[in-house]
């Protein structure tokens, strides 16, 4: 209805002050008037949705602390990765050390497990502790 209220039938057939005092042609241009303004709000909604967006995410990077690692360092990398086998809810979530053999840059890594055997695939690693 864009800002007018609903009637009722009855309030149709038997006069009432609301259904009296309307004002159609007034009505009708406060109507076009809310109509030509829509757009511009919705405009001003999805600036302020982008404001807070922003402010979450500087909010959320601000606690990120980036981690590189060097060739020789020791990690472990996250069981879903490798799918090697599914442990299950209780299972490990990370399995290794592994040592880096070489940076390749965006936080991939080649790795070699204890035995010498270079990993295929590598992600998700983290400092052994």
């Amino acid at each position: 209805m864009y800002g007018a209220k609903a009637v009722i039938p009855a309030e149709i057939g038997m006069p009432t002050l609301r259904t009296a005092e309307v004002d159609l042609v007034q009505n009708n241009e406060a109507l076009e008037i809310n109509l030509d303004l829509l757009e511009e709000m919705r405009e001003e909604a999805a600036i302020r949705e982008a404001k807070s967006k922003a402010k979450m995410e500087e909010y959320y990077n601000a606690k990120v602390q980036n981690t590189s690692f060097k060739p020789g360092d020791l990690v472990y990398r996250n069981n879903d990765a490798s799918r090697a086998e599914d442990t299950g809810k209780l299972g490990p979530k990370w399995e290794g050390p592994y040592k880096i053999t070489e940076a390749l840059g965006n936080g991939a890594y080649k790795l070699r497990d204890h035995d010498g055997k270079q990993l295929p695939r590598t992600w998700n690693i983290s400092t052994k502790d």
